[in-house]
């Protein structure tokens, strides 16, 4: 995408490709790994949802990317995709923002804690678009660039779904 700002119909495509790769994942997991997956879901987004997003916005300045991302997608829950990556839900990304604030990242406007890994490592989008990792799993933590966009993060993802390089 390169500079744009993520569309709703290209966030419509990827849940399609990703949600087909991760159907194919669980339905071999078991013969790979000797034990049945946990609830591995991308799920769309619901009236209830849209409630939360909008609470979000009122909350806080949301970059608009995330925006679009909540206005398709509820939450992505993935604990059985590498070491797990988890696209929280709205709700308790205004949670999170309540307790800990914004993140803030030298030379970059204050970022947005959406997302963590298995490991506990937040991923947090900023007004930029860009969206970092934290190096340890702290609100505190340096955070280092993940992605240069949403798109890319979400691209990334998605061929860890598929198990592809």
């Amino acid at each position: 995408m390169g500079g744009e700002r993520l569309e709703a119909e290209w966030v419509r495509a990827w849940c399609t490709r990703a949600g087909a790769d991760l159907a194919e994942s669980m339905r071999s997991f078991q013969a790979r790994h000797g034990f049945p997956p946990g609830r591995n879901v991308i799920a769309c987004a619901t009236e209830e949802s849209h409630r939360d997003t909008d609470a979000l916005v009122e909350l806080t300045p949301i970059p608009s990317d995330l925006t679009t991302l909540y206005w398709v997608v509820a939450e992505i829950s993935l604990p059985d995709v590498d070491a797990g990556y988890f696209v929280h839900p709205p709700s308790m990304v205004a949670g999170h923002f309540r307790e800990y604030g914004p993140i803030r990242i030298d030379g970059e406007e204050p970022a947005l804690v959406f997302a963590s890994d298995g490991g506990g490592h937040l991923f947090a989008l900023a007004g930029s678009r860009r969206v970092w990792r934290s190096a340890t799993p702290s609100h505190s933590a340096r955070f280092d660039l993940a992605a240069p966009g949403l798109d890319e993060f979400l691209d990334t993802l998605a061929h860890r779904i598929a198990d592809r390089p």
